[in-house]
């Protein structure tokens, strides 16, 4: 992986309740495509928890089995590509049949309605803070500064 910097810039004004400076940086990187990963992306998944299963295993044996011995009928001059092809077809068929595709869990969204409010309530009280820097004020935007971290990351 190679990065190039293109262009770098430091954000000093940027709401970041932190001392540091925010750095912007436009990066140009290379990156290698893996072959199977490209293969496997098209492609679901089995469910293969169901072979612990006794049942749904002896069912995919025997699936598998009766496949297979219709493919010893096929000719041996016959393209061997094409006998790849009817095999991989096969199992994955059987496989499809007898276990199923497995499910992907569907992820909560990290950032929702409750924490833009959260975080419009602490812009409100710095905006405010900014305006008046008086000794009532930062109270409110220190409070909001220890609360937002642990509303909205649990620590």
């Amino acid at each position: 992986m190679a990065f190039e910097y293109n262009r770098l810039r430091s954000f000093r004004g940027a709401d970041c309740d932190t001392d540091h400076y925010l750095v912007v940086a436009n990066l140009r990187e290379r990156l290698a495509v893996r072959k199977q990963a490209a293969q496997k992306s098209g492609e679901g998944r089995f469910n293969l928890r169901k072979l612990n299963d006794l049942e749904v295993r002896k069912q995919y044996q025997i699936e598998i089995t009766n496949r297979f011995a219709a493919l010893k009928n096929v000719s041996d001059d016959e393209d061997i590509n094409r006998g790849w092809e009817s095999i991989k077809e096969n199992i994955k068929t059987s496989a499809t049949e007898s276990l199923g595709m497995h499910e992907m869990k569907e992820h909560k969204p990290w950032f929702d309605e409750e924490y833009l409010g959260i975080l419009d309530q602490r812009m409100q009280a710095k905006r405010q803070w900014m305006q008046d820097p008086s000794q009532s004020n930062p109270n409110t935007t220190r409070s909001f500064n220890l609360y937002f971290p642990t509303t909205c990351f649990g620590s």
